[in-house]
């Protein structure tokens, strides 16, 4: 949803398209853009197609893709801060070191093209700064790899408590915050304080796959 959210913001499809080719995966995926709607509000929605299954790696083999990539030293490096949130996240929920963690969800192609096409989108939009006041989340409880997890699932605690991230719990079943989304966020926040007054210049609206009682989007603005 953060993918989404970034390239209806405006990054033009054809030149993403054409950053993501530069991680060299081949043909291990291919990227579905459409338009969405939720609730009546329309949103862009982005679908990664893993064509050869999931491919589990540790952060070792995620950094010699990215490392190994003709990507700009920039994407390269806030790709790499995001995936270091994520590892550090997990391993302190499976209680090892971040170069021992293998990667399930985020680990397979799917996140790391998330991961790395946020990059991208970010450094396409020349944003360098973030402001993240607080994360939504929903409540009850979530099927993943490790079978079923209270919401908000220990990673997503994890991530929350180590960047001092600020989150509200909602009445809405389900999952709204998860790992990876944590990680972005956490990441490239560089205030948690709008500022009394902003002119909004541009929305951009992602839409999710998940079907809530609220409509499932993420938003940003560019504001000024």
């Amino acid at each position: 949803m953060t993918l989404a959210t970034l390239l209806d913001l405006g990054v033009p499809k054809q030149i993403f398209l054409e950053e993501l080719d530069k991680l060299n995966l081949g043909k291990e995926f291919k990227i579905e853009i459409t338009d969405k709607f939720e609730n009546g509000i329309k949103g862009t929605n982005v679908n990664v197609v893993v064509n050869e299954g999931h491919v589990h790696r540790n952060l070792i083999d995620i950094y010699d893709i990215i490392d190994k990539s003709t990507l700009n030293d920039k994407i390269k490096q806030n790709a790499k801060d995001i995936f270091m949130e994520v590892a550090k996240a997990e391993a302190k929920v499976h209680g090892t070191s971040i170069d021992k963690i293998h990667f399930h969800e985020v680990g397979a192609v799917d996140s790391i093209v998330d991961i790395v096409s946020a990059a991208v989108c970010l450094d396409n939009l020349e944003i360098t700064d973030v402001i993240v006041p607080v994360l939504h989340e929903g409540c009850g409880t979530v099927r993943c790899q490790h079978g079923i997890l209270p919401v908000p699932v220990p990673a997503v605690v994890n991530v929350v408590n180590e960047n001092h991230l600020n989150m509200k719990i909602t009445d809405v079943e389900g999952e709204l915050v998860t790992p990876t989304g944590a990680a972005i966020a956490a990441a490239i926040k560089t205030k948690d304080q709008l500022p009394k007054e902003f002119v909004i210049q541009k929305t951009g609206v992602g839409a999710g796959k998940r079907q809530y009682e609220c409509p499932g989007i993420l938003r940003a603005m560019f504001i000024s």
